[in-house]
């Protein structure tokens, strides 16, 4: 090789690290499930991601949307498929639609949480990640018949970001697929007490090393968006992973996997007294008894959403909702006669 193909080929080594399995001219393609607490700032956050200037509008079931990066000069330009999870809690089932045995070697999650509402954050956190989790691990067991190449690489994969020296590898749990908890609204929780900001922090930053997560706190600010946007990039483009670290509960947190570890979180907020009283079968289920104890949780059914989609104005047509009203109508009608001829039938008694 001349030293101008040797410069070239290291350029494309710095820019695409983690990009080895690609071959020049192939695309690279990813798919990202955003989900978390309705009106958390999902759809914000993707907007930004892909650098549209467009006013967000709620979502209220299961959106799709991509965006196409070229990772070098006239190259073939990489696809991310966005899917967001509206609502909340309440269509969490949903996310057996994006999440397939197709694409389970290059999907990851992105959870958005409210920081502005400590009292959802548990309840919303545990919900997702447990479902999500759950139909990952029996994608995997399928793939264990079928694939058991593939199986054994995205469960390698899961401990990429802890090394085997790392002092905390046998006390964690990663995500059986790349995770990023987002905190979303940090200006509202910036406003909160320190001490309150303190336990929540602590408590994410505990579930996100647990998880093997990345953990970024966020608002409408451009710096911080720019942060999250980074950790986002990174795992829909292959871009270089930050290695920047901010632990200051004091300010917004920004921690990549990996870069915690147990001796620095610390132990759950609460005197040793009160961790003494609590029955804990593991570190995660302590964790959550001593957060609910400063934030009680709302019921479960306080989460669910109720509102019909179908009554929206965003997804007016008016065809179908002149035909829907016809349904409905015809429906009340048969009602009607089928509780009259119900009432009007004769029966023999004995």
């Amino acid at each position: 090789d001349i030293l101008w193909d040797l410069a070239i080929a290291e350029v494309e080594k710095r820019e695409n690290p983690d990009d080895d399995n690609v071959k020049p001219g192939e695309v690279w393609e990813k798919t990202i499930l955003f989900m978390g607490n309705k009106n958390g700032g999902k759809t914000t956050i993707i907007l930004r991601c892909l650098e549209r200037e467009e006013s967000p509008k709620p979502t209220l079931a299961l959106e799709y949307t991509f965006g196409r990066r070229a990772r070098r000069h006239n190259a073939p330009k990489d696809v991310a498929h966005f899917w967001e999870l509206g609502g909340g809690t309440s269509l969490v089932e949903l996310i057996r639609v994006p999440i397939t045995s197709h694409n389970i070697r290059s999907f990851a999650v992105v959870l958005v949480l409210d920081l502005s509402k400590p009292d959802e954050l548990w309840t919303t956190m545990e919900s997702l990640l447990q479902v999500t989790r759950n139909h990952v691990n029996k994608i995997l067991t399928k793939l264990e018949k079928t694939n058991p190449e593939v199986a054994a690489e995205i469960k390698q994969r899961m401990w990429n970001d802890l090394q085997r020296d790392h002092p905390d590898y046998a006390l964690v749990d990663p995500f059986p697929i790349p995770l990023v908890i987002i905190g979303s609204k940090y200006d509202i929780f910036h406003e909160f007490d320190s001490e309150i900001r303190k336990i929540i922090s602590k408590t994410l930053r505990f579930v996100s090393h647990y998880y093997g997560a990345s953990l970024v706190f966020t608002s409408k600010s451009e710096a911080l968006l720019l942060k999250a946007r980074a950790l986002i990039n990174h795992l829909a483009f292959g871009y270089d992973k930050s290695k920047s670290v901010s632990v200051d509960p004091s300010k917004p947190l920004f921690i990549p996997a990996g870069l915690d570890s147990m001796s620095q979180i610390g132990p759950p907020p609460a005197s040793d007294s009160v961790l003494g009283k609590m029955r804990a079968n593991t570190p995660l289920e302590l964790w959550k008894k001593v957060f609910e104890k400063t934030f009680p949780p709302k019921s479960f059914c306080g989460l669910q959403d109720t509102k019909d989609p179908a009554q929206d104005i965003q997804y007016a047509e008016y065809e179908v909702d002149v035909m829907r009203a016809q349904k409905n109508q015809e429906l009340e009608q048969y009602k009607r006669n089928a509780s009259k001829s119900w009432k009007e039938l004769d029966f023999d008694s004995d």
